[in-house]
């Protein structure tokens, strides 16, 4: 099994010890940039870990934040790219087709990269209609490690 950690600007020093790969939260919306972004990224590229960056998705401008997020994150062969699909703290949340349209936009402008969709196992359950997670999901289940609850397909599990 492989480990990693996904860290946001809330974790300004993460340690690498074990990681095989860390995702990196990049943007959220169009105005949102991690302040801590490039030094996670040299962290992650230092100790020779995967990297992924994930955006997090606020309802509507779908095309306007797949622009934000790629012109804003570190491009390299092999990266990973997610996008995180929850609730946003003020309440909403980007509809199901929204999500779709983000995963397919990011993985026309970038089509040598794995394109992943990150969600919780209730989010998914709740407001998902389509099934589709681009390359991969990324399931959040807080239970035993490599057994995430659900039917799907998945690649991450955390």
């Amino acid at each position: 099994m492989l480990h990693g950690v996904d860290v946001s600007a809330y974790q300004p020093s993460y340690d690498t010890d074990g990681l095989d790969f860390v995702f990196i939260k990049s943007t959220e919306g169009r105005t949102y940039v991690n302040p801590r972004l490039d030094a996670q990224v040299k962290r992650a590229r230092d100790a020779e870990c995967v990297v992924g960056f994930y955006h997090f998705l606020w309802p509507g401008d779908v095309k306007d934040q797949v622009a934000y997020f790629l012109s804003r994150t570190p491009e390299k062969e092999g990266d990973l790219l997610a996008v995180d699909w929850e609730q946003t703290g003020g309440g909403t949340r980007a509809s199901s087709a929204d999500k779709d349209r983000f995963l397919r936009a990011v993985k026309r402008e970038r089509p040598g990269h794995r394109v992943l969709l990150y969600c919780n196992r209730a989010f998914w359950r709740t407001h998902d209609t389509s099934g589709y997670a681009g390359d991969g999901l990324w399931i959040a289940d807080y239970v035993a490690a490599g057994k995430p609850r659900i039917e799907a397909s998945w690649r991450i599990h955390q």
